[in-house]
């Protein structure tokens, strides 16, 4: 039995799949927050979090570095951990710095930093000669406004250190570039209290289809477990609307996108991750996004598995306790399955979902999970606005996606102003 230290976590999917993960897999684990009510607030009314089931739930500043090393010092003489865990991408600096510390399994520190900075990726791939978009990283509007002339509309800015979409937007021309950097320069703090980095990364937008590839890397060694295709929507945002697994895609084309990803985990020196690497399948074949040093979000884990029976939430824990991470395909019966998300359109509060019970006895479901009643409602402008989702699963073919889709259509959400 090993025993994980796991600092901070999303409070959506992966809080409860990484939980699970580390059970099943016979561990155990301590959860260390700087603010317990994060999670007491995400839980449902009467149920506690998953993540508060650890065997120790402990409190210090995990922002602050300076004294969170030696916090950890003492408490792996205390209690002995075997590796070093998260799920938050805001946290995986401070993991790998803690692991390094430790001496425990875990990547360079340095290479995940530089993941995580979306604009220090940019700059390790494009030195390594890896594909990517024309870029520019800015650090004031008339930085900006002059990197945009050089680079030409349309153009794609985005905050180098936040996830999930936030504040990244297609921008046409210099009125809307002034609006998407104004709408960054006001949110100097993410959700987790810590100071953000005052520059934009600004891109050449890209055409072709996303696709997102998942990776383990173990010894020095990479292995592609598949790809996954995306749907984007919310102009001039960029929200995901649905996945599927495996992505619908020619064979030489899934295999050139793995091979990209495999290449970016490569030059940016991550080892003992598992990483979600985005991907632009263009004209002039595949463009790099960015690389994840960490399992997918929007249950894309959960689609993989259901398909081929590899869970990358188990293959996490594996690698964090420096243990080889079993990836064998299995036959689950399932060829594809997908995923779609209920974006709200409106903003009000939420009175009800007409037609969730028909979806819910639906053939093919796998899972349903949607808002309840009161939720309050904004029009989507992240990834953090969704009103729920559908999975389903085809066991014949790529199909689960239409099938998904077909299901959506049956939800009605009624938000009402009051």
């Amino acid at each position: 039995m090993a025993h994980l230290l796991m600092v901070e976590s999303w409070v959506g999917a992966m809080s409860r799949l990484l939980p699970r993960a580390i059970r099943e897999g016979g561990h155990e684990f301590s959860f260390l927050t700087r603010d317990l009510h994060h999670y007491l607030r995400s839980a449902p009314e009467g149920a506690a979090h998953p993540l508060l089931g650890a065997r120790n739930v402990l409190t210090a500043d995990t922002n602050d570095l300076d004294t969170l090393l030696p916090y950890a010092e003492r408490l792996h003489a205390a209690l002995g951990f075997d590796g070093v865990i998260t799920s938050c991408d805001y946290y995986l600096p401070a993991v790998a710095r803690i692991a390094g510390r430790l001496g425990l399994p875990g990547p360079a520190p340095e290479a995940v930093e530089n993941a995580c900075r979306k604009d220090a990726t940019r700059q390790t791939l494009a030195a390594a000669g890896l594909p990517g978009p024309r870029f520019a990283v800015c650090a004031d509007r008339s930085e900006a406004a002059a990197a945009a002339a050089e680079i030409g509309y349309p153009l794609v800015l985005k905050p180098v250190d936040l996830c999930a979409g936030m504040f990244v937007r297609r921008v046409d021309d210099e009125a809307e570039l002034a609006r998407a950097y104004r709408a960054v320069e006001g949110f100097p703090v993410n959700a987790r209290g810590q100071r953000r980095a005052p520059v934009v990364l600004l891109e050449e937008l890209l055409h072709g289809p996303e696709v997102s590839v998942e990776t383990v890397t173990f010894d020095g060694s990479t292995q592609v477990v598949g790809v996954t295709d995306k749907s984007v929507g919310g102009a001039p945002a960029f929200i995901e609307t649905g996945h599927m697994f495996p992505a619908a895609l020619p064979a030489a084309d899934a295999a050139a996108a793995g091979e990209t990803a495999r290449q970016a985990v490569e030059a940016l020196g991550l080892d003992g991750v598992v990483a979600h690497t985005e991907i632009k399948l263009t004209p002039d074949g595949p463009r790099l996004i960015e690389v994840n040093p960490r399992p997918a979000g929007n249950r894309i884990t959960e689609l993989i598995r259901h398909v081929t029976g590899v869970d990358i939430a188990a293959a996490a824990v594996d690698v964090a306790i420096g243990q080889r991470p079993d990836l064998h395909i299995r036959d689950t019966g399932l060829r594809s399955a997908a995923i779609g998300f209920l974006v709200p359109q409106s903003t009000g509060v939420l009175e009800e979902i007409d037609g969730a019970d028909l979806v819910r006895k639906a053939p093919g479901v796998l899972e349903v999970q949607l808002a309840d009643p009161g939720k309050p409602v904004k029009a989507a402008g992240s990834n953090n606005a969704y009103l729920g989702h559908v999975m389903a699963g085809d066991a014949e073919g790529p199909d689960a996606r239409r099938c998904v889709e077909a299901l959506l259509s049956e939800l009605r959400p009624r938000v009402v102003n009051r």
